[in-house]
């Protein structure tokens, strides 16, 4: 095992909160997180009352008992969640509050989405940046990733609150954790994943990728997420009435486990699925994580880690597979990993061409000015091994065979790039 992800880092201030929040809790204050409570901080944070439909309560519980039982999170970590489930509450008060006053958002049309999606770490993030730089093309911004609603007395068109309290975050994430920048580079104003409108509904990976909740992630499993996708409409729409483009691309590995929804929720669609080795996807992605839960967390179980997120991987996989083995085959288009490294801009001008969609003049310099600026490890280069995880190829192998057979993956050891 690797013991660099056993010793979090801890910037001072960080280390002198935590021992303070320590001994509170002995002393029988603080505690851990409440749902009633947070419910009440985002009433009163917004002004507003009316959730509208609340089954969101139920998943919104089985996170929190699961966070509260299992997760083992520093005062840091738990502050840290409570702002953003508070966060997240505040959102719904307030998007139900601006589609009361508009209900003309419901109505609107997406054009044709594009939706990136597969294994993480197979170069989803820079592939979503490329199309996204399209002035035609609309994609979630990480300022609006925190924030998709315009907050109480901002003007409209005028979102500078909310891109300053995104500068903010991205600081914030860079001080507690200097290393991860290379990993997931973050940018207040880049094309961020949607699963934070997934976040919304307490229903999406993040809290699996970012803590220990065994508990709710199997309860995750057994869900109809029908619910969360149509509230991720919702919020599309809404981003729409407030920036309108001809068209959209959206990305997460999160929509390989539930391509069969996104059809159903989103049916002008094409699915964009990426490949690369799963040997350095599952290192890469398990480095990811521990690095991640390290920041709400003193106790980061590598073991543990590798071992759920090996299985949730192969079940992201093979349900995928499930649903394009029923769905109609131009609804998908496979990217190479390695093709993509060696030639991007002919990766997305195949990728426009699936679609239906104009590849411009103006887009294609876009893109080539973000694949120029975006070169790997410019932030610092990612280690990460299967070993550092207790697992090694032949496991990786047997569990993925599946995988690499129907899509001819090759082996990336013997030959391929690194990571990013």
């Amino acid at each position: 095992m690797d013991n660099r992800y056993l010793r979090p880092y801890r910037p001072l201030p960080v280390a002198v909160f935590d021992r303070a929040g320590r001994l509170a809790r002995k002393l029988g204050l603080g505690g851990g997180l409440d749902v009633d409570r947070m419910i009440a901080a985002a009433r009163r944070k917004t002004g507003l009352n009316d959730f509208g439909d609340d089954w969101f309560l139920e998943p919104l519980t089985v996170l929190v008992k699961s966070i509260n039982e299992e997760a083992r999170l520093t005062p840091v970590g738990t502050a840290i969640q409570k702002s953003r489930i508070v966060s997240a509450l505040s959102t719904r008060l307030r998007a139900k509050y601006l589609i009361g006053k508009h209900p003309e958002i419901l109505d609107l049309d997406l054009g044709r989405i594009i939706l990136i999606t597969g294994l993480q770490r197979t170069a989803t993030t820079t592939l979503h940046r490329l199309i996204a730089a399209d002035p035609d093309i609309r994609a979630l911004s990480s300022w609006e990733a925190l924030n998709p609603v315009p907050l109480r007395g901002e003007k409209p068109g005028d979102p500078r609150s909310r891109i300053r309290m995104a500068k903010f975050a991205e600081k914030t994430i860079g001080f507690l954790a200097p290393d991860f920048a290379a990993i997931h580079p973050l940018r207040h104003d880049a094309a961020e994943e949607d699963v934070f409108l997934l976040d919304l509904s307490f229903m999406s990976q993040s809290p699996e990728a970012t803590m220990h909740v065994p508990t709710y992630a199997a309860w995750l499993e057994r869900q109809d997420h029908g619910r969360a996708y149509r509230y991720l409409l919702t919020m599309l729409k809404l981003l729409q009435w407030q920036r309108p483009a001809s068209n959209w691309v959206l990305k997460t590995p999160n929509h390989l486990e539930h391509l069969d929804v996104v059809f159903r929720v989103l049916p002008n669609t094409t699915v964009v699925q990426t490949h690369r080795d799963p040997q350095k996807a599952v290192a890469s992605f398990c480095s990811m994580v521990a690095h991640g839960r390290g920041i709400l967390s003193d106790h980061v179980d590598t073991g543990e880690i590798a071992r759920h997120w090996v299985s949730k991987m192969r079940r992201m996989l093979a349900r995928s597979m499930e649903t394009r083995s029923s769905a109609s085959a131009d609804a998908f288009l496979d990217v190479s990993y390695y093709d993509f490294l060696t030639t991007p801009i002919e990766e997305v001008r195949k990728i426009y061409v699936h679609a239906g969609i104009v590849f411009s003049e103006e887009a294609e310099l876009a893109a080539t000015a973000i694949s120029a600026r975006d070169v790997k490890d410019r932030h610092g280069k990612h280690i990460y091994s299967l070993s550092s995880f207790g697992l090694n190829a032949d496991q990786v192998d047997e569990a993925y065979a599946f995988y690499r057979r129907a899509f001819r993956i090759p082996d990336e050891g013997a030959s391929g790039p690194g990571a990013r």
